[in-house]
């Protein structure tokens, strides 16, 4: 799979995502989930990990791991939604497994604050 049609691309995409929408925490991934816009546009995703979770090496290997987690996922968002997930610190040491059902539980509680916002959301 390809993740340039999956992927946002500017710094305005990614503001529009985290400032409207639904978001959930957890201890280590915050979850930003909105619709961008109506229509069949395949879900798209950003990730922002900052220079507070360790050097390139740590940051690349924690973005591929959420990489990893949110691709099942892209089946089942809405067309025209956006997720920006934002790494915490202390998430490099945390457990696949764990980091899993972090993101998977942030994940769902942001899609029913999204739907309760908007109800033409599924």
């Amino acid at each position: 799979m390809t993740w340039s049609r999956h992927r946002l691309h500017t710094g305005d995409e990614f503001r529009a995502v985290i400032r409207g929408g639904g978001r959930s925490a957890r201890s280590h991934v915050v979850v930003h989930l909105t619709l961008l816009t109506q229509g069949e546009e395949a879900p798209r995703v950003g990730f922002v990990v900052s220079k507070k979770i360790g050097n390139a090496v740590v940051r690349n290997r924690v973005t591929r791991r959420l990489r990893e987690i949110v691709r099942p996922h892209l089946a089942t968002l809405p067309p025209g939604s956006a997720v920006v997930l934002r790494a915490l610190p202390g998430i490099d040491e945390q457990p696949f497994a764990a980091l899993r059902t972090d993101v998977d539980s942030a994940l769902a509680t942001a899609e029913r604050k999204l739907a309760a916002r908007s109800p033409s959301v599924r």
